[in-house]
């Protein structure tokens, strides 16, 4: 009898498994694209569904919309925040907290001010001057950014900007959207953020990506493959020379590195608040390590986590 209903069981799991089928979205959002991937055992592909997610996100918290949530508070205006922007400001209040304020969304008025951001500065570099430096100081540090009610109470002309952390919120939120439908087999993939969940059920096995190698002639080829199985990784860099500015909270030593560096986080569950817990060090980690490409002059390296 026992035999039997086991027999039983191992039946349904196989068909159920056998109908489902991968259902697959590609796309364009936030400035960079994504990748949906899922087993669904039902016609419905929940695009028009995602969409609405990215659209909401995007609403709240894109710098480069003139009429986002963030965008009105950036120009001083009194608007509402809603729950995503709440939740992304009290992660990265964790998150500042836990690195000593090394991790800053509130910093964006010296990025715009070294030319950097979604905004310029209104001087030119000539008419900048010591005073105005301590003047935009007075403004930054997440510290001073508090949620009351649903207003943002923050410093007068101070800018905020979520960039370093909306695209793994967005794919938190797509992964959590396919969880409460039922759906245990997903890939989410958003501009090098993924979240994956479950496994490949036609290859049955769990999800693979590709690490890219850096090449200077054009061409492609694979350094190495990760198998994942739910858990989460952030990627950055693609193997192109890369230029950026490093400001370093909270001295806010500004200096620009040249690097290529593809770096590889995939120690963490899906959920921003856990994974963003759990691995806080990746984020002084990579401000070093780029610091340290800058004075020895090295061309690339390729760290895993």
């Amino acid at each position: 009898m026992k035999n039997f209903f086991t027999l039983i069981f191992l039946s349904l799991v196989f068909i159920s498994c056998e109908n489902e089928r991968l259902i697959s979205l590609k796309g364009l959002i936030y400035g960079t694209t994504y990748n949906i991937q899922f087993y669904n055992n039902s016609n419905e592909n929940y695009s028009e569904k995602i969409d609405s997610i990215f659209k909401v996100i995007d609403n709240s918290m894109s710098t480069y919309k003139s009429n986002s949530i963030i965008s009105k508070i950036n120009n001083n205006q009194d608007v509402d925040v809603d729950d995503h922007f709440k939740n992304v400001l009290s992660v990265s209040n964790k998150i500042f907290q836990k690195t000593n304020g090394r991790f800053d969304p509130s910093i964006g008025l010296l990025v715009n001010y070294w030319g950097f951001g979604p905004e310029k500065y209104r001087l030119n570099s000539e008419a900048k001057t010591d005073d105005q430096i301590i003047s935009l100081f007075s403004k930054v540090g997440l510290d001073k950014f508090k949620i009351v009610g649903n207003k943002l109470k923050r410093p007068l002309d101070s800018y905020i900007d979520f960039n370093a952390i909306a695209k793994g919120y967005a794919v938190d939120e797509i992964g959590n959207f396919l969880k409460n439908n039922q759906i245990d087999n997903y890939l989410v993939e958003i501009g090098g953020e993924i979240n994956a969940s479950g496994t490949n059920v036609n290859k049955n096995k769990p999800w693979v990506i590709a690490i890219d190698m850096p090449r200077f002639d054009g061409d492609r080829s694979i350094y190495s493959t990760l198998e994942l199985n739910n858990i989460s990784l952030a990627s950055s860099g693609n193997g192109i020379l890369i230029a950026k500015l490093l400001l370093n909270p909270p001295s806010f030593d500004a200096f620009l590195v040249e690097f290529m560096v593809p770096t590889i986080n995939a120690s963490f569950k899906p959920s921003t608040t856990s994974s963003l817990d759990k691995d806080l060090g990746l984020i002084t980690s990579f401000a070093l390590l780029a610091a340290f490409f800058k004075l020895f002059k090295l061309i690339w390296a390729f760290i895993v986590y």
